[in-house]
């Protein structure tokens, strides 16, 4: 899958300094372009600091994560199925349309059905379809979907003896990343 940019990143508009797009990207693709992204910044800083004889401080500081692998890669077992699916549903509710047409919110609701008639934990889906019966999903637009998944995965985290999430910091969490900049 090609790698995907956002918007321009730099704060001082350099031009052709893109941020990695998360959610576009595997992960070693995500490094390099952050590490390519670091690599054009420092050239600049020093072009600057020969230039005007200045030493710069660069404000693109890349933050790279170890990700731990274990080996040999096993079949998810049910804590690892639950937070990798709600990780992908609060992702794909964070990008739903702002405007979703009627279609795409029909297409949202039976999305939602679909994922409990296929999800291999029996009585996860058979809880998540009785919830989506009671509370069906909220479509008008992304910021209501993600407070109502925010919603059920709470009731489903309370039913588990699990904190709740702060349903106020979602975008953060499953979108922007947070506000501290230590996803940048």
């Amino acid at each position: 899958m090609a790698s995907q940019q956002s918007e321009d990143f730099s704060p001082h508009g350099n031009q052709g300094i893109k941020k990695p797009c998360r959610t576009c990207s595997d992960f070693k693709t995500w490094t390099t372009n952050l590490n390519q992204n670091a690599n054009v910044q420092e050239k600049m800083n020093s072009q600057i600091s020969q230039s005007t004889g200045a030493e710069t401080k660069s404000s693109f500081r890349p933050t790279i994560h170890t990700v731990e692998k274990t080996f040999p890669e096993c079949p998810l077992d049910r804590q690892q199925l639950g937070r990798n699916s709600w990780s992908v549903l609060h992702t794909i509710a964070a990008y739903y349309p702002e405007t979703p047409t009627v279609d795409q919110q029909k297409d949202m609701v039976q999305f939602m059905a679909l994922f409990t008639k296929f999800y291999p934990c029996t009585d996860c889906s058979e809880d998540f379809k009785e919830r989506l019966i009671a509370n069906p999903p909220a479509t008008q637009n992304n910021s209501i979907l993600s407070q109502w998944l925010c919603a059920m995965h709470n009731e489903v985290n309370v039913k588990l003896g699990k904190p709740e999430f702060d349903c106020n910091l979602v975008n953060q969490r499953w979108r922007n990343g947070w506000k501290d900049g230590s996803c940048d």
